[in-house]
């Protein structure tokens, strides 16, 4: 049986995204979505040189030779707040007092910080001069009318936002986000509105998928459940191919009643891979429909389903919607303890993390069954164990994949050849 690296994986399934089409949302709406197209500045920003300090508008030549000692004297002419326009050009001998963003008026070349003045009635003494052009933002020198200043790819994080309403941009183009249904399989399986079934099993994927495609900002759709009949379960795969990704956990390994694989055969679906070398989570197939529906087949055990979620579904997301970083922030830290176990499989285990002084220090969940969810419940992230690997020691640095919060980054980080 062949299976396939994670990072092969990853690079089949990616290789087979199509970017999502561009709307126009509201501007309040568009946090953390990304920009699809390119947005130039409408105007100079500043609009004209300004000061950035309050102080006094002076000639650089009349006070070139101030100091405490022997401070330069000059008639205030003018009093320039921000808002309103100087009414008089300074000249030799002269200054106007200057606010913090008010426009610096002709003859003026240098603000002075109001820190290194004194005024005495309607005259002011420098006492130490800055350079020539000292605290002045010239036309110009944040938005520039006409030049491209955020770019298609940009995510809109708040500080974007801010520069897209300082750009009058009410509507922003963003790619739509993904349609994703979710579908869990097996006679075995209790649906949450069902009573409860000594003999069954709680359906922890739907929620937990629900909840993961939620984190990536996209509300899907729930299928429920289908039973192990063939022609229920058809029906409920035929109906999730209208969707941009179909998410079917359950069924997808060799058994008996493992139905998932024919019925996607008997769909049409184009199968990329069936196995991944890894631990939990190895029982993973990934197909595309010639609608360009992306499927992924999850494992049945729900912290395998949850793990391949972030490593493959994760990054497709992200990738439809045209993010550049796709993949959850890795960070280093060190092993609090020793852990043993099996070359052969990149091994993804569930680990919380501690800071102190010398850094992070990742510590097992616990027992790492990949039905175990309470190992996903109480982690903070999955730390990498390479399928090389035979075991780590306490203090080894390892890779730690965070779980939680919006930071991503560009490449995978794992090393799980």
């Amino acid at each position: 049986m062949t299976y396939v690296s994670v990072a092969e994986a990853q690079d089949c399934i990616l290789a087979q995204v199509r970017r999502q089409p561009v709307e126009q949302v509201a501007l309040h709406d568009s946090l953390h979505r990304v920009l699809a197209s390119d947005v130039a500045a409408n105007r100079n920003h500043p609009p004209y040189d300004v000061s950035a300090m309050d102080g006094f508008a002076v000639r650089a030549d009349d006070i070139a030779i101030a100091s405490p000692e022997a401070p330069i004297t000059l008639d205030i002419v003018d009093d320039i707040r921000a808002g309103t326009m100087p009414q008089l050009r300074v000249i030799q001998g002269k200054a106007a007092r200057i606010m913090t963003g008010a426009p610096v008026p002709a003859g003026a070349d240098t603000v002075v910080r109001v820190e290194d003045t004194k005024t005495h009635g309607d005259q002011v003494l420098i006492l130490l001069p800055p350079k020539q052009g000292a605290n002045i933002r010239p036309l110009g020198e944040h938005l520039k009318r006409g030049a491209v200043t955020l770019t298609a790819g940009t995510e809109i994080t708040p500080g974007v936002l801010a520069i897209l309403a300082m750009l009058k941009q009410k509507q922003v183009p963003v790619f739509t986000r993904p349609s994703v249904a979710i579908l869990s399989t097996g006679d075995e399986l209790e649906g949450i509105d069902e009573p409860v079934d000594e003999n069954k099993i709680p359906d922890a994927n739907t929620h937990a998928l629900y909840a993961q495609c939620k984190s990536l900002g996209i509300t899907p759709t729930l299928l429920g459940i289908a039973h192990d009949n063939p022609i229920e379960l058809r029906a409920k795969l035929a109906e999730g191919l209208q969707y941009d990704l179909l998410l079917a956990s359950g069924g997808v390994s060799v058994g008996h009643h493992d139905f998932i694989r024919p019925m996607l055969d008997a769909l049409g679906i184009t199968m990329h891979f069936w196995r991944v070398a890894m631990r939990p989570g190895h029982p993973l197939a990934f197909g595309t429909a010639e609608t360009g529906t992306l499927v992924f087949g999850l494992p049945g055990n729900p912290v395998a389903s949850m793990v391949c979620f972030e490593q493959f579904v994760t990054p497709a997301c992200r990738a439809m919607m045209g993010y550049p970083r796709l993949f959850r922030r890795t960070i280093q830290a060190r092993l609090g303890h020793a852990m043993t176990d099996r070359a052969g499989r990149a091994h993804f285990v569930r680990v919380t993390l501690s800071q102190d002084a010398q850094g992070y220090e990742a510590t097992s969940t616990g027992a790492q069954g990949s039905g175990i969810l309470l190992s996903m419940a109480m982690a903070d992230g999955l730390m990498l164990i390479p399928a090389e690997s035979e075991g780590l020691q306490a203090g080894d640095t390892v890779t730690v994949q965070l779980l939680h919060g919006t930071e991503f980054q560009q490449a995978a980080g794992l090393q799980a050849e």
